[in-house]
């Protein structure tokens, strides 16, 4: 039986088809390798997972020290400590509000944490966390967003090709006008725009709805949606109309977190929002199975002993390493390499726009990059076979990207934090060079 045939033969095609053609060995660092000893330059990261790099030895350590001592115990019926520690560290770094303030202190702010093992399951828990705290019933979402593959989460996600041959979905769901700029909804220009598709949520609420909104949930970036990035003050304008009607403000950090997008949460390029619940998954544990929502401690009062628990969420192992991945992100400046290096790929990478009529849009902050590519820039026509094919020749030449976006045009670059600058300029050297291979 060849390497590949299992996956053929004893997994679900929705896994087994359209795969990557690699077999995977192992990985260290930014390094993929397969079982004939290829070498890969992973740029992107098990899809924004690895922020800190493959087996970083600071997290396997922690998780192997744990794995020796417990590996579960049932976190939502007793008290393991590196539960609670971890709760303690995000009360720590997740913000409430990224209002300025010349004020710290020593004790982190009164937040509350509910683990669970997905960007999904966290989702799904932070939307019952608000209908509870605020006894509304309906929710707010964008188009082109993406929170998860759950019937519940897939309800407020606004994208064709991932809620087909399901539905029908949950009611209660309106949907308002991505702030996707390339393609804006609205035909408007940014910044003269003044943020109309903020505003039209004013309409979404007024339309669509009943009134009886509980929650808007909303990525800093939309990153299923191709990297989809709004400008910094669409997050202030939008929470703020939210609060006005009511509704709770749920940001969905499931791929923005963890150092992403240049800051440890990507709402933080955002002046004077207020967060009332976020969600987390991907990034933070380095690849072990791992999810949270967090809020303010009067909205966490909302739910009672019982309301909702996860059988395997809090596992022991897998908070042990996000405490170790949280302490490697601030202890080894992974943050502020994002910073640097991302501002040097962009910079490729819109060097590469100027020179390649294939690259419609480079967009993106930190290293959570995507370059939409279209077959006419007047038309904006997607370019989803080109994107394809850009990735597989990218992966001949030894490096790994990602394609995506609702029109499947969108070639993402989000390598692990740790990048160098040499890797940076050989993953632009190389996509420079296969976007000329292809004539474009």
């Amino acid at each position: 039986m060849s390497r590949t045939a299992p996956y053929s033969r004893y997994l679900l095609p929705v896994v087994a088809q359209g795969l990557e053609p690699i077999v995977v060995a192992s990985a260290s660092g930014r390094t993929v390798v397969d079982v004939d000893g290829t070498e890969y330059l992973d740029c992107f990261s098990g899809i924004s997972v690895v922020n800190a790099g493959h087996n970083h030895p600071r997290i396997l350590a922690a998780a192997r020290a744990q794995m020796d001592k417990l590996v579960h115990a049932a976190s939502c019926i007793y008290h393991v400590p590196v539960v609670g520690q971890l709760a303690e560290q995000l009360a720590r770094i997740v913000p409430t509000s990224t209002a300025a303030s010349t004020t710290h202190s020593a004790e982190p702010p009164a937040t509350k944490a509910f683990f669970c093992n997905s960007g999904a399951e966290a989702n799904e828990g932070a939307m019952r966390l608000a209908k509870q705290h605020t006894g509304r019933r309906e929710i707010v979402a964008l188009a082109y967003g993406f929170h998860g593959r759950t019937i519940g989460t897939l309800s407020i996600t606004g994208n064709v090709a991932r809620k087909k041959n399901n539905g029908p979905y949950l009611s209660g769901v309106a949907f308002g006008p991505a702030p996707y700029c390339y393609r804006c909804p609205l035909n408007l220009k940014y910044p003269s725009c003044d943020l109309a598709c903020a505003s039209a949520l004013n309409d979404t609420i007024r339309v669509q709805t009943s009134g009886d909104v509980a929650a808007f949930v909303v990525e800093p970036i939309l990153g299923e949606g191709g990297i989809i990035t709004p400008p910094a003050d669409y997050l202030t304008l939008a929470g703020s109309i939210m609060h006005e009607h009511g509704a709770l403000l749920i940001i969905d950090e499931v791929q923005t977190g963890f150092g992403r997008t240049g800051r440890m949460f990507g709402v933080e390029h955002s002046p004077n929002v207020t967060v009332d619940i976020m969600t987390m998954a991907k990034g933070i544990a380095a690849g072990f199975p791992l999810g949270a929502f967090s809020a303010t401690e009067k909205i966490a009062e909302a739910m009672k002993s019982g309301d909702h628990l996860s059988t395997f969420g809090g596992n022991p192992i897998a908070c042990a390493a996000a405490l170790a991945n949280i302490a490697v992100l601030q202890d080894e400046g992974m943050i502020e390499n994002t910073n640097q290096r991302g501002g040097e790929l962009m910079t490729r990478c819109q060097a590469m726009a100027d020179k390649h009529m294939l690259i419609g849009e480079v967009r993106g902050r930190g290293l959570m990059i995507g370059l939409e590519l279209v077959k006419d820039r007047t038309s904006k026509e997607p370019a989803a076979a080109e994107a394809k094919m850009v990735r597989a020749k990218m992966r001949e030449r030894g490096i790994l990207v990602g394609i995506g976006g609702v029109f499947g045009n969108v070639v993402r670059l989000q390598p692990p934090l740790s990048i160098t600058a040499d890797e940076c300029d050989r993953l632009a050297t190389t996509l420079d060079s296969v976007l000329d291979l292809l004539g474009v």
